[in-house]
């Protein structure tokens, strides 16, 4: 029989139970060399086009979805709308308009952006990420997606350091962004 006692691993990190070795180059580096890497999709709403180019659209993503070779991850993350310095700009135009008019139209405008930025606001992001080792598979899964995203009207740019931790936020902090550095014993 084998009494040894369960180990226990003790690490300095907080989360050391998350594969990752580090970010950089818009690229999620993984303890087992594998990387996490695609493209952001910059959304648009095709319901307020005409019935035709909806249907056209929804036609193309569906093609596009379906020539795609490779396991990929199709990901919704919310991030917070930061409308502060819109909010300043509207604060001086007030300022400086002398017209009770249109010092009324600004100041609208203004409790607008307040209830926004009240009512903590977030913006849906679009995100088709995969995992691959090798570096020129990437370059090409990569190109693949943006110019078949392009082809169904979509503008796409590969994820940024920014937008991988912003969805990493999503997934391990229920969308609270974290600015506080990691606890160590």
């Amino acid at each position: 029989m084998n009494n040894s006692k369960p180990q226990t691993v003790k690490s300095k990190y907080t989360e050391s139970w998350i594969p990752i070795k580090g970010i950089e180059n818009g690229v999620i580096i993984l303890d087992n060399k594998y990387r996490v890497t695609g493209v952001k999709i910059r959304p648009r709403n095709i319901f307020i086009l005409d019935g035709a180019t909806q249907e056209n659209t929804i036609i193309a993503l569906k093609n596009f979805y379906n020539t795609v070779d490779f396991d990929f991850w199709l990901i919704s993350a919310d991030r917070p709308v930061d409308i502060s310095g819109y909010l300043a700009r509207l604060q001086l135009l007030y300022n400086q308009t002398p017209s009770p008019v249109i010092r009324k139209l600004i100041n609208q405008d203004i409790m607008k952006a307040n209830d926004f930025m009240d009512n903590n606001v977030t913006d849906t992001e679009y995100y088709i990420l995969f995992k691959e080792k090798n570096m020129d598979m990437i370059q090409k899964r990569l190109r693949t997606i943006i110019t078949g995203l392009a082809n169904c009207g979509l503008d796409s740019a590969q994820t940024s350091n920014e937008d991988l931790r912003v969805i990493l936020d999503n997934f391990l902090n229920g969308g609270v962004r974290t600015d506080f550095g990691t606890v160590t014993s």
